[in-house]
């Protein structure tokens, strides 16, 4: 079953033909908020709000853990995450929406792993190639088919948020080899690779990234939102193909 967890500008998916929705509890504590079950374009679909139904959990609170686990154990094999991003390198300009393939973490202080305890065995989770290439190759071809223009690859840096980043803190990024920027990449990727789930991110260029284009001086958060907004009516055609295309 595939689920979509949704950042900001996708709160819900009113595309979805909700049947139920449910409260999850898990070891890990509580997800973000009830767990719609419901069928886009007659196929079984999950939805969740990462930062609840009225965005009020900072990138930093997220329950990572307990929003992937909660999914796994209803049914999720595949995941695929929505997200706002800043745009770093030139040609990501906000309404551009792009499928990233690394990640690079400048996030800290956040519960990372599921291996947390000294009285099992751990492994060394593989993470050369953190999103699904599978996954990622069907959301490409879904964005062909819904004639949605789409960017295949890209590095993202995760931060910690909530505030933005200063211009020389963007600089460094992209020194370092980011293409974009973003605050819910980590450690949801690593955890959904540890449950050994198909994980894949659409991010959203939703503004320039500090120092860039339009936010040479300052980044408008009122511009930010209404460009999310409007370019999730994209990524909902796209996920409408996802579903529609099959594996």
């Amino acid at each position: 079953m595939l689920a979509i967890i949704g950042g900001r500008g996708l709160t819900q998916l009113a595309n979805l033909a909700i049947t139920h929705q449910q409260v999850m509890r898990t070891p890990y504590g509580e997800p973000s908020g009830a767990f719609l079950f419901g069928t886009l374009n007659e196929h079984e679909v999950i939805f969740l709000a990462r930062h609840g139904f009225g965005h009020t959990i900072p990138p930093h609170l997220v329950n990572y853990r307990a929003n992937l686990w909660a999914l796994r154990e209803h049914g999720a094999s595949k995941i695929i995450s929505v997200a706002t991003v800043g745009g770093i390198r030139p040609d990501l300009k906000p309404g551009v929406i792009v499928v990233p393939d690394q990640i690079m973490d400048f996030t800290h202080g956040r519960d990372s792993t599921f291996f947390e305890t000294r009285d099992r065995p751990f492994s060394n989770t593989d993470f050369t190639l953190p999103y699904s290439t599978r996954l990622r190759s069907h959301i490409l071809r879904s964005a062909q088919t819904a004639q949605q223009p789409c960017m295949d690859g890209g590095v993202y840096a995760a931060t910690q948020g909530p505030r933005l980043d200063s211009i020389a803190e963007i600089n460094r990024y992209e020194r370092d080899g980011a293409d974009m920027v973003g605050m819910t990449g980590m450690p949801e990727t690593a955890l959904a690779k540890e449950l050994e789930l198909d994980y894949a991110i659409i991010a959203v260029v939703a503004n320039y990234a500090a120092g860039r284009g339009d936010s040479a001086t300052g980044i408008n958060i009122e511009t930010v939102n209404a460009t999310a907004s409007k370019t999730m009516v994209r990524v909902r055609s796209i996920l409408e193909c996802v579903v529609n295309n099959g594996d």
